[in-house]
């Protein structure tokens, strides 16, 4: 198997300009790199580059992803728009982890190849693509992602059972696209989320209306719109909208939809193996179903069979013995087939008798195959 290991880079909130597009061209001659992005794919060698300091100079989101199994999901923010402090309640870990650079946070979430899966089909092309929404979801006060890669730690081994959880987020049931693709990309244990989701309640997400956006502009003081219309023009305004709204909405929220459940890891463990448990029992009835399904419609056709080859009579032997002068390995196979259906439905309507006289003659007439003889020996088409 090759070598396969995928890089991507995504500036998001502005474009690079040309110092560090030249600097970061200089990293590698074979990536496609644009003001916006930069894409690397390798098949052999590595990466001179050091994609934790990129993401501290240049790119708000990044994507490694390699044949043998290890992938990382990195996002970037502001911390002005993203508290640290709200992050490291979740991010602790060596694969769920967070830190500040430059007056930006980063979260990281990443697994290791542990050779149990197949990854070699796998192409990192549009997966970042899918998960970048995960980002402006933070910038809006979501804190599902970052739930999503604490329970990654959980999953991976890396806490204590008798650790409490942090604050559950509303709507885990709810996950929107972007954080299902970030789910899917580092294979989080869905027994384990969904068993993490009961403790997450449920909470409206219809969007404002009109006239309630007008009503609650309104009331801002006139200094703040001001300054927000300053800083729009100024274009600082990258997250503003999603601030904003994050505003909007804890000031309409009486009950916010986040609880601490009070849940350990060893809980969540043994719920997430409950759930394994009862799944593996249903899938094992389900089976044990279509199985016998299977074998009640097989004795059924069985039967017709049976039914059509007691209606041939003489016929049916003339068309063993068809069979027998064809002088085929594939045409004794047949011979010997159908007189076993013949012998059932003898023994079945009471006339053995007929089948053994008829099977001794065929055994003395064809004494000379030892092939045939061989065959009818194996199925038990023996005469006293």
């Amino acid at each position: 198997m090759s070598e396969y290991q995928f890089y991507e880079f995504l500036a998001v909130d502005r474009p690079l300009d040309a110092r560090q597009l030249g600097e970061v061209r200089s990293l590698s001659t074979r990536a496609e790199v644009t003001p916006t992005r930069f894409v690397n794919v390798y098949h052999w060698g590595n990466f001179r580059g050091n994609p934790r300091a990129m993401m501290e100079h240049y790119y708000d989101a990044h994507l490694y992803l390699a044949n043998w199994g290890t992938r990382q999901v990195m996002l970037r923010l502001p911390v002005s728009v993203l508290d640290p402090d709200t992050v490291r309640a979740y991010c602790l870990t060596d694969s769920s982890t967070a830190w500040t650079s430059r007056g930006n946070i980063i979260v990281a979430v990443s697994r290791d190849g542990d050779g149990d899966d197949d990854f070699f089909d796998e192409d990192g092309h549009g997966r970042l693509g899918s998960i970048i929404s995960v980002r402006a979801e933070f910038a809006a006060g979501d804190l599902r992602p970052l739930y999503l890669a604490w329970l990654h730690s959980v999953a991976e081994g890396e806490l204590d059972d008798d650790e409490i959880e942090p604050p559950v987020p509303a709507n885990l049931s709810m996950l929107s696209a972007g954080q299902r693709s970030l789910v899917d990309f580092i294979r989080l244990d869905q027994d384990l989320l969904d068993a993490a989701t009961e403790g997450s309640r449920r909470r409206n997400t219809a969007k404002p209306t009109q006239t309630q956006l007008t009503a609650w502009v309104r009331a801002l003081p006139v200094d703040e719109k001001d300054a927000l219309i300053v800083a729009l023009i100024r274009g600082d305004g990258t997250h503003l909208r999603a601030q904003l709204l994050r505003r909007y909405q804890g000031s309409h929220e009486r009950d916010s939809g986040d609880a601490i459940s009070g849940r350990t890891v060893g809980q969540l463990l043994d719920a997430a193996q409950n759930r394994r448990e009862q799944r593996a029992r249903l899938a094992a009835r389900e089976r044990e179903r279509q199985r016998a399904k299977a074998e009640r419609e097989a004795a059924a056709a069985r039967q017709r069979r049976l039914d059509a080859l007691a209606r041939e009579g003489d016929r049916a032997w003339t068309r063993v013995t068809a069979h027998i002068d064809a002088k085929k390995a594939t045409e004794y196979d047949a011979a010997t087939a159908l007189l076993c259906d013949l012998r059932d439905v003898t023994n079945r309507d009471g006339h053995a008798d007929v089948f053994t006289a008829h099977l001794r003659e065929l055994r003395r007439r064809y004494a000379n195959r030892p092939a045939l003889l061989e065959r009818l020996d194996r199925a038990g088409l023996k005469t006293p």
